[in-house]
């Protein structure tokens, strides 16, 4: 057997090569086939209710981007937090830069056990709930953020089911994102995306402190 001379080996390996790419070309092709058939399926517009629920961090992260996309889209959002009110947010600092497409309330004292008064803390969740209903009625708003009104849901501040009723009958093209630890089942039946953060690993347990940029 004659051996292969280096220009038949190159050559070998570029048609190699050349199949390997030729059955990813077609692999892709029909992972893009079907794809395209099941966007094309989905023809039902509406505003969703969203809950970012879950132990790991990044809930009002990840609402907060989305709320820089309704904006970069040109649309108005509105913030109602509901408990964070002792802590200043640099995601409002930046937001805020976007003017009048910005609506942010901050109506919450604390957490529970800083206020460690029930009666305080209900009143501060029942006009942040006023807020968030009078901004569910203002037709500019395309996207609310009810930061941590699961917190709010979790300690009875609320009632379950009048909160579920009115997000029920909002507008049909308002989004709704709530966010915090321990969504309530009935909420989240009620929601249409649903996503639990899970807790892997946290520098806190390591004794490193709340960092600027980071938790705040």
């Amino acid at each position: 057997m004659t051996p292969e001379t280096p220009d038949d080996a190159k050559a070998d390996i570029a048609q190699a090569d050349i199949a390997e790419a030729e059955r990813h070309r077609a692999k892709m092709a029909k992972r893009k086939a079907v794809q395209d058939a099941e966007v094309a399926e989905k023809t039902i517009e509406k505003g969703l209710l969203i809950v970012h629920t879950g132990t790991g961090k990044g809930k009002s992260t990840a609402a907060f981007g989305l709320a820089l996309r309704m904006i970069g889209r040109g649309h108005r959002v509105g913030v109602v937090q509901f408990i964070k009110g002792a802590w200043h947010s640099a995601e409002r600092d930046a937001l805020d830069k976007f003017g009048e497409q910005l609506v942010w309330h901050t109506m919450g004292e604390g957490f529970t056990w800083e206020t460690q008064d029930r009666a305080r803390d209900v009143a501060a969740a029942e006009r942040a709930w006023s807020k968030a209903c009078e901004l569910m009625a203002d037709p500019s708003i395309a996207m609310l953020v009810l930061d941590e009104l699961n917190i709010a849901l979790r300690y009875d501040y609320l009632n379950l089911d009048t909160v579920i009723a009115v997000l029920a009958a909002r507008r049909p093209g308002l989004h709704v994102i709530v966010t915090g630890r321990n969504a309530k089942p009935d909420l989240i039946a009620a929601a249409d995306l649903v996503t639990e953060m899970t807790l892997v690993k946290h520098h806190f347990s390591a004794g490193v402190k709340a960092q600027p940029g980071i938790e705040f």
